[in-house]
């Protein structure tokens, strides 16, 4: 049977997978190649971004800056064009205002019939109206015909301004006193034949109904999200989109709040191009005309302005993208290229792990051959060094199996041989020490950590170390060895240390039991003179306060029981005065025999009057040991003296001088009793107890 091509839909799978097995083992970092090709598709990703963003950020800005001139420059042109405007209207009522005969203001019929005869006039205004001198409507002309309201309008301010500054007047926007809607009205004086102001000619334009300005307004030129707003130099609007907004202020439109609190804080120039602002959201421009006392706010949306930018930049990231995945391919290759002989060094250095050593180095040059050979350099020296090292073990090997005492090579803190002697001296096998710790042996980890440093610091100064320590046997029990270290080499010991073990455990006890001996009473197990003076030294030599205090103790009655029973029942009551007084004192205090029946305490940080209360305390204790001898109860007491440390006293000879004084005093003062250790020259009181 012959085997059939799997399908193309089955290839093109296995290749997806393939692929991205790839992209997941570079992902994964675990290689030179893999961290370079990264390494540099960041940065080159990185580059190219930054760029691209740059780029973007200067496009934008100068787009902004385009843009908020170009708005300016349409805010402008739309103050130009109601300038004009406003010069048109006035234009016209002064020349109605100048042909009209003052004789007529007296007769309203001719007043009307004057205003009717002015038909282009008309055309222009809403509303027209003549006032006469003293402020009263004569006649209003609008679309439902003359009226001859004759109501007074002297106080509206811009009929008084007229009548007084003899000037045309634009008011801002009120409300018609006829109709009640909002107006804005054009004023022009009436001249009598002797210059004086004999009345004045209005016009009114109404701001919901008239297009004076809503033409301007709702004109978006290319774009029906462009706001055209007018308003006076108050701040009131004019003309806006949506007529119900007529007369608000123009900083309660949104889009045009912070520009108007910004042009507010600058005192509200009324000048051609007052200003531009430009935030995240908006593009306003604000502009004034000199014919008119208004001023034209255009707002533009950013993201408007900024769509072509945004369009361009997203054609760039995809330019960007696809030239970056050629650069980031061409990389890759040219890294598996560049990095080809470090992996065929890899696979020689696995080799040689394994113990092969006849497989070729790789051919390379550069970083990477400089490399091979520097390997191939190191992995020579290191087969000489274990061909020395082999012939040293066998050496040692043949030393160690004919030596009588424990000897063993460590190296690394590892033992790497040890002798028949060590193993039986510890109760292992060879198999149990060679290949581990060096603390296998030792009863405490913390003492193979001091003799670590110990053993350095001996290496350090060319000296062969010598120390006792507590070794550990394999069934837990411990013996003490005396322990000798020499480096094989002296200039290198990481090259390894030979040790010698020898069991000096009867040795050590030994000296033990002679500095026991050397400084404790044989009869009753407590410190003698010697021992006792050694404790005192040192805890004067903390030299704070208080060290502690000092009791001397001397029995009463004592010599009649050594005349009356003898020695041996004199030694029982002064072994079981012993026992008695370490019954009454702290672990941590000191009980000492000076010799005969005198004994002493070193009680450790008590002040003075603790001291007297625990000496009290020994005094009874005493009274109230009892020896039976033969039938025979034998009971002593004892005079007890207190002595405190302090920082003047010269030693321990002077310190026990002192307490010596103080039992004294309360042996003379009859005994059973305690007393304080006073100043020298001070008189010694009474007995406190």
């Amino acid at each position: 049977m012959i085997d059939q091509p799997p399908p193309a839909a089955t290839r093109w799978r296995e290749r997806v997978r393939a692929g991205l097995a790839a992209c997941w083992r570079l992902i994964r970092l675990h290689t030179l190649k893999s961290r370079l090709a990264a390494g540099g598709l960041l940065a080159m990703l990185v580059g190219m971004g930054s760029a691209v963003w740059y780029a973007g950020e200067i496009a934008r800005q100068g787009l902004l800056e385009v843009t908020t001139g170009h708005e300016q420059v349409e805010a402008a042109r739309t103050a130009a064009i109601i300038g004009r405007r406003v010069a048109e209207l006035q234009r016209a009522l002064r020349v109605t205002a100048a042909a009209m005969d003052p004789s007529m203001l007296p007769s309203a019929a001719s007043v009307a019939e004057y205003l009717q005869s002015q038909a282009a006039t008309r055309a222009m205004f809403g509303t027209l109206a003549v006032v006469d001198a003293g402020g009263r409507l004569l006649v209003s002309l609008g679309a439902a015909g003359a009226q001859t309201p004759g109501i007074s309008v002297g106080d509206r301010v811009h009929i008084r301004r007229t009548l007084q500054e003899r000037r045309a007047v634009v008011s801002e926007p009120v409300l018609s006193r006829l109709s009640d809607l909002p107006v804005v009205i054009f004023t022009q004086p009436i001249f009598d034949g002797g210059g004086r102001v004999a009345g004045v000619l209005t016009g009114s334009i109404t701001l919901t109904t008239q297009d004076l300005l809503q033409d301007i307004v709702d004109s978006r030129d290319d774009d029906r999200d462009t706001l055209i707003v007018v308003s006076d130099a108050h701040g009131r609007i004019v003309a806006h989109p949506q007529r119900a907004r007529v007369m608000q202020l123009v900083d309660t439109e949104p889009r045009l709040a912070r520009a108007v609190g910004l042009w507010i804080s600058d005192g509200r120039p009324l000048v051609r191009n007052a200003g531009a602002w430009a935030d995240d959201e908006h593009v306003v421009a604000m502009a004034a005309d000199g014919n008119s006392p208004w001023h034209v706010w255009r707002s533009t949306p950013a993201r408007l302005l900024a769509a072509p930018l945004q369009q361009a930049s997203r054609r760039a990231v995809w330019v960007v993208g696809a030239l970056a995945l050629l650069l980031s391919t061409l990389l890759v290759w040219n890294l598996a290229r560049q990095l080809e002989p470090l992996a065929d060094l890899e696979r020689r250095s696995m080799a040689l792990l394994r113990g092969d050593d006849h497989s070729p180095w790789p051919d390379a040059d550069g970083e990477i051959g400089s490399v091979v050979q520097t390997l191939r350099h190191v992995w020579a020296e290191r087969a000489q060094t274990e061909r020395i090292n082999a012939n040293v073990l066998a050496r040692l090997s043949s030393v160690m199996a004919a030596a009588p005492v424990g000897l063993a090579f460590t190296r690394n803190r590892t033992y790497e041989l040890v002798s028949a002697e060590l193993c039986r001296m510890l109760g292992r096998s060879e198999d149990s020490l060679v290949g581990h710790p060096g603390d296998a042996i030792f009863a405490s980890h913390d003492d193979y950590l001091a003799i670590g440093a110990r053993v350095a610091a001996a290496f350090a100064q060319g000296e062969v170390y010598t120390g006792d320590w507590r070794l550990l046997r394999a069934d837990g029990s411990q013996f003490w060895g005396r322990l000798l270290a020499r480096p094989v080499v002296a200039a290198d010991p990481s090259a390894g240390t030979i040790w010698s073990v020898h069991d000096v455990t009867e040795q050590v006890e030994d000296h033990r039991q002679l500095q026991h001996a050397a400084t404790h009473d044989a009869l009753t197990g407590v410190l003698n003179r010697k021992g006792f003076e050694q404790a005192m030294a040192e805890l004067m030599a903390q030299a704070v306060e208080p060290a502690g205090s000092l009791v001397m103790i001397d029995l009463d009655r004592f010599k009649p029981i050594n005349d009356s029973a003898g020695h041996a029942a004199g030694d029982a009551v002064l072994r079981a005065v012993a026992a008695a007084m370490q019954r009454q004192v702290r672990a941590s205090d000191v009980v000492g025999r000076l010799g005969g029946d005198e004994f002493a305490l070193l009680l450790r940080g008590c002040d003075e009057r603790r001291a007297v209360d625990i000496a009290d305390k020994v005094r009874l204790a005493i009274e109230c040991t009892v020896v039976d001898w033969d039938g025979r109860p034998l009971s002593v007491g004892a005079s007890l003296g207190v002595s405190a440390h302090r920082l003047d006293l010269d030693g321990p000879a002077q310190w026990l001088a002192m307490a010596d004084d103080a039992c004294y005093a309360a042996k003379r003062a009859g005994g059973a009793s305690v007393h304080v250790a006073q100043p020298i020259g001070a008189t010694i009181p009474a007995a406190l107890h």
